[in-house]
């Protein structure tokens, strides 16, 4: 049986949400958008994302929070984190604690597709 990954991209930039929306699904995964952490946290009505896409800077929840949210939770999804405030302590931080990208905006396609594949392959080891 073949899975389509299903990525979660939770960033409150309409503008964000559509266009990583459109690029991943040019690359064949399924793709759930969220305008925020706390949207993406209460629905529950549909299994876990294969790899999830979030912003940094958001409200009311920022990126480090749904991410200690999910860590709490015993949550493990592959996370991308994207943001136009870069700062290196904010890259060790996250990354120390299991993410598998940082990146800064605005972030090309190239970039994307090959974290996500990234995030994807080591999420879900094959065989």
């Amino acid at each position: 049986m073949n899975h389509t990954p299903t990525i979660a991209v939770v960033d409150d930039d309409d503008g964000v949400r559509l266009s990583l929306s459109s690029l991943l699904r040019s690359l064949g995964y399924e793709v759930r958008t969220y305008g925020s952490a706390p949207e993406f946290l209460h629905d529950q009505d549909i299994g876990e994302p294969d790899c999830m896409i979030t912003d940094v800077q958001m409200a009311p929840m920022t990126g480090d929070q749904l991410q200690g949210a999910l860590i709490a939770a015993g949550r493990r999804i592959p996370l991308i984190f994207m943001t136009a405030f870069p700062t290196e302590a904010a890259r060790q931080r996250l990354l120390a604690l299991g993410a598998c990208a940082y990146l800064d905006k605005p972030v090309d396609g190239e970039a994307i597709a090959r974290c996500v594949a990234d995030a994807l392959e080591h999420g879900h080891p094959s065989g």
